[in-house]
């Protein structure tokens, strides 16, 4: 069995259930660290609606605070999340400030990381 992340009729990803409910509980925990809305629905009839314009804004947060944090610990918590999330923005059409900077290695990456993602992701 297996959900859906979609906006409107457009899947966005289409994980194993188990995948889908860790990926929704890892996001409601990030929620807490940032006080941000996740933009993800909940999942109903095995899909879930994503606010492209809230999650966009969530997971920039989310970038900026990896970037900016020099805990290990949290940040390796931190790095599988955000990939997979930014890929979900990219496919969304959602823009993503905080990947705009070219010369920090961090960005490099998740970017990296996301690209590898993006290509296991099934849709």
């Amino acid at each position: 069995m297996s959900q859906f992340f979609q906006i409107g009729e457009r899947v966005l990803w289409n994980p194993a259930t188990g995948v889908a409910q860790v990926f929704l509980r890892a996001a409601e925990s990030f929620a807490a660290l940032t006080d941000l809305p996740t933009g993800l629905g909940p999942m109903d009839a095995d899909e879930c609606e994503i606010d492209i314009d809230v999650f966009s804004a969530f997971v920039d947060t989310l970038i900026d605070r990896y970037t900016r944090s020099n805990h290990v610990i949290l940040r390796s918590l931190m790095q599988g999340f955000t990939a997979t999330a930014i890929v979900l923005v990219t496919r969304g059409g959602g823009h993503l400030p905080a990947l705009q900077s070219s010369d920090n290695p961090d960005i490099a990456s998740l970017k990296e990381l996301s690209r590898h993602h993006d290509r296991a992701m099934v849709t």
